[in-house]
């Protein structure tokens, strides 16, 4: 070995025994509890769980929030399959089956394809009808909502002046 690097072998060492002093030193401030985040509970005690929502099963049309909302679902579906083989929504809300159930039909969008093609049965990328709409709940708001629509604000409708 050269004389040179001696002083570095000799120096790791060193430094490894004053990390390993350091981390015994500093043990007692790292195992104390964190903070909790869950209030009285202890994070990990058995808590029962909180009733299953009511849906809302009025079948009244909601009014959508924003342009191109997806409109919410006004009754429940528990239970209807909806998979690769079957789609329980479209035996009432398919094009050749409305008039029977006094379902409305489901948009002209879903028998398009990408390019704005027509189909002739619902596009499969359409299919899956709980990725936009969803059944809504009796509960609650989770954040209190501030919004307010253009026409509470004042805007009119172009042309209108």
């Amino acid at each position: 070995m050269r004389r040179q690097d001696r002083g570095r072998v000799m120096r790791r060492p060193l430094l490894l025994s004053l990390a390993a002093a350091a981390i015994v030193l500093a043990a007692p401030v790292f195992s104390q509890d964190a903070p909790r985040l869950t209030g009285e509970t202890p994070p990990m005690a058995e808590v029962p769980a909180p009733p299953v929502a009511k849906w809302v099963t009025d079948d009244v049309r909601l009014m959508r929030a924003y342009p191109e909302q997806p409109p919410v679902i006004p009754h429940s579906i528990e239970g209807y399959q909806l998979s690769v083989n079957a789609n329980r929504c479209l035996s009432c809300h398919k094009r050749e089956f409305t008039q029977g159930s006094g379902a409305p039909m489901i948009s002209v969008t879903h028998y398009m394809d990408r390019e704005g093609q027509m189909l002739a049965d619902v596009s499969p990328r359409r299919y899956f009808c709980t990725a936009c709409h969803v059944p809504q709940a009796d509960v609650p708001p989770l954040v209190p909502n501030t919004f307010r629509d253009m026409s509470e604000m004042g805007a009119k409708p172009a042309g209108s002046e």
